[in-house]
């Protein structure tokens, strides 16, 4: 025999009411638990942000330096220099050998000979320099007359001036008459000019603290067409 259940015991007529209450509590709960999440983010959000931003600011106070010292001045001593002592004791000179009267002393001789001077030299520039007798004007007077124009210097028209050295001795004599290198003219001037030097008179010799030495000399000749 089959039971019947009562209309009162059927439950499938309660079932969208149940699957409607089942679906608003889950959906309460997902709700829930969304906004629970958010809130949490929400306050991670904040915490972080208080954390940078607000900062504890320390202030330091400033440090006070004393001032340096001031520099000191020594002040100058004086010093007392006591009076010099008198010296009470005598001062005893001992010689090595005794001094009388009857002591010979031996006489010191002091050699005042001045060395000679070297009578071979030959000086350029000297106290007292050599001149001719007469003067110079006398000796080109006496050049003028002996000298002889060279014939080949008068066919080719040589004029100029030869500069003639020699040495005048300590007895006035001329020696070493020369042509200077590069200060003649040719033509047979040059040693024309040397021959007439050498046969001149001897010249006042040239003095070097009040003694005759030798000296050096130079002098211009002129060879001029008449």
């Amino acid at each position: 025999m089959e039971v019947k259940k009562t209309e009162k015991a059927d439950l499938t007529k309660k079932t969208g009411l149940f699957f409607s209450i089942g679906l608003l509590v889950t959906m309460s709960i997902v709700l829930y638990a969304f906004e629970r999440k958010q809130y949490d983010e929400n306050l991670i959000e904040l915490q972080g942000k208080n954390s940078n931003t607000f900062e504890e600011v320390i202030e330091v106070p400033p440090t006070e330096q004393p001032p340096p010292p001031a520099p000191v001045i020594q002040q100058p001593q004086i010093v007392e220099v006591p009076d010099e002592e008198e010296i009470k004791e005598d001062i005893q000179i001992k010689f090595d050998t005794e001094v009388t009267e009857d002591t010979k002393v031996e006489e010191v001789i002091v050699d005042t000979k001045v060395e000679e001077e070297d009578t071979e030299q030959i000086f350029s520039v000297v106290e007292e320099s050599a001149a001719p007798k007469g003067g110079m004007q006398a000796f080109y007077k006496y050049v003028g007359e002996k000298m002889k124009y060279p014939a080949q210097a008068r066919r080719m028209g040589v004029e100029g001036r030869v500069f003639v050295q020699f040495v005048v001795e300590r007895d006035g004599r001329l020696t070493d008459v020369k042509v200077v290198d590069g200060r003649g003219i040719g033509a047979g001037c040059d040693e024309e000019a040397v021959r007439v030097v050498q046969s001149a008179p001897p010249w006042n010799p040239g003095k070097q603290r009040g003694k005759a030495v030798r000296q050096r000399y130079t002098i211009p000749i002129n060879f001029k067409l008449g």
